[in-house]
């Protein structure tokens, strides 16, 4: 298999392993949705790590499989492909990208896909597919230019040039950077942390957010006032206001 959902303590990595660059082929693009639906369902896991391994993670997309497809094929896989990265954004829990060296073309069109990004100070980033008389197809040209503003995203994507850590930090991109020894560790602390907050206000919170930014401020503001009267139909709130009133806030503990 070329990814893996490894699971402990509330904490479900989703690993790419498909040496030497974790190139994002047709079997690894499905074994992705699979398991990032099967995270999306699976209770013990409240926080997602995305993950290659120390040195790359993922080089983009397998060019050679690609270079057979005619126009015809491409169209038949194409809502596929988005699908398989969508998979990763609609997971309903937060999703943590652990990025080790190349993020490049569909590997960081998969980081987009995370809620947060920790990168290694030798991590590079970048849409290349312009090089290759293309244009990114598994949503760069859309969280791209959500994340970073569509000017930034442009440049990105007209050029094709890869950014370094500094840079994508600077630009948004990335979220944090440390050292490469420390990636997957910040990473996984950033996910475990929020594995013990209460798991239905972290998904309406992500839920309001990802949906109000693709609408305008009122009906947003109508999507966050109802998940947040929902929540007072939970365990999670009695016991987090019950907590504050005895013992002070940030104690409380959820099941």
């Amino acid at each position: 298999m070329t990814v893996h959902l490894e699971v402990a303590e509330g904490v479900g990595t989703l690993r790419l392993d498909r040496p030497p660059m974790n190139a994002l082929d047709i079997a690894t693009q499905d074994r992705l949705k699979e398991l990032a639906e099967e995270a999306a369902r699976r209770d013990d896991v409240r926080a997602v790590v995305l993950h290659g391994n120390e040195k790359v993670f993922a080089a983009g997309a397998d060019i050679k499989e690609m270079q057979a497809m005619d126009h015809a094929a491409m169209v038949a896989r194409s809502r596929t492909l988005q699908d398989s990265f969508s998979a990763v954004a609609r997971i309903p829990k937060p999703v943590v990208a652990a990025v080790n060296g190349y993020a490049l073309g569909g590997g960081c069109e998969l980081a987009l896909c995370a809620d947060h990004r920790v990168a290694a100070e030798n991590a590079r980033l970048g849409q290349p597919e312009i090089k290759l008389g293309l244009i990114p197809g598994a949503g760069g040209t859309q969280r791209l230019a959500r994340l970073i503003g569509p000017s930034k995203a442009k440049d990105l994507v007209f050029t094709g040039r890869v950014v370094d850590a500094a840079e994508a930090l600077a630009l948004g991109l990335v979220d944090r950077v440390v050292p490469a020894g420390e990636v997957y560790a910040r990473a996984h602390a950033w996910a475990a942390e929020l594995a013990r907050g209460p798991a239905l206000a972290l998904r309406a919170a992500k839920e309001a957010i990802d949906a109000g930014l693709e609408t305008d401020l009122e009906a947003g503001l109508t999507i966050e006032r109802n998940a947040f009267a929902g929540l007072f139909a939970t365990e999670d709130r009695e016991r987090g206001m019950r907590s504050f009133v005895e013992e002070g806030p940030g104690k409380a503990k959820f099941v």
